[in-house]
């Protein structure tokens, strides 16, 4: 079954670019052009993936999203101005899984959209892949679901592939790069923050359940998430 792909994007006739091209590629798409009708219409029907434009007349695309996170844990790809870096940092705070910068290549978005949602779903077939538990954290891959001492971690998908990425080689330092390739499925590029933006955000909603200071910076290298003796 392919991709459901939703856009919110004003622009109609980049919207069937995209949608075109989109299909070529195996997705089903729909286009919405308005915020405030796209949140009610995210209230009633599903997708696999959302790609939302930052710059939207009536309710902004920032809105969107923080009205979407409410409700929903759909990967979002946010389409941004070029250039626009405290866009796209916000939007990384606020629960987008990645972003591009307009006007886009639809082949990169392609590409991004798959990764994101390979990433999203569990692996089918084989074994499935086991559960990780540091301390008191806990990861399960296959129900995509996380927890500090118990309490749900309400991880974003790319927040998600972040922790899993640590967790798996908890004691060591995971260099950026590794961390953009296997939690993001794409290389790190110059002045990109959405790694350092992820770790922020699980470290937060760590230290919100009691689990302050397990992921650390290690400077010019990359994070590490520690092992104590006092936790389990």
């Amino acid at each position: 079954m392919s991709a459901n792909i939703l856009i919110i994007d004003d622009d109609r006739e980049l919207c069937a670019l995209l949608t075109d091209f989109l299909r070529l590629e195996g997705f089903d798409c729909t286009a919405l052009h308005n915020g405030a009708e796209a949140v009610e219409y995210c209230r009633h029907k599903t997708h696999d993936a959302i790609v939302l434009d930052i710059m939207l007349p009536g309710m902004q695309g920032l809105d969107v999203l923080r009205q979407l996170r409410t409700f929903s844990s759909t990967p979002v790809l946010m389409l941004t101005a070029r250039g626009e870096d405290t866009d796209r940092i916000v939007g990384l705070e606020m629960g987008a899984d990645d972003y591009l910068p307009k006007p886009c290549n639809p082949r990169e978005l392609a590409a991004r959209l798959r990764a994101i949602l390979r990433r999203a779903s569990p692996p089918a077939g084989g074994e499935p892949p086991a559960a990780l538990r540091v301390g008191l954290a806990d990861l399960d891959p296959s129900q995509r679901s996380a927890s500090y001492d118990g309490e749900d971690l309400q991880l974003t998908s790319a927040e998600f592939n972040v922790l899993q990425v640590l967790l798996e080689q908890a004691g060591g330092v995971v260099d950026k790069e590794t961390l953009s390739q296997r939690a993001l499925g794409r290389p790190l590029s110059a002045y990109d923050r959405s790694i350092d933006v992820h770790v922020s955000k699980i470290r937060k909603k760590l230290a919100s359940r009691g689990g302050d200071r397990l992921i650390v910076s290690v400077r010019g290298v990359g994070y590490q998430f520690t092992v104590r003796a006092d936790d389990g």
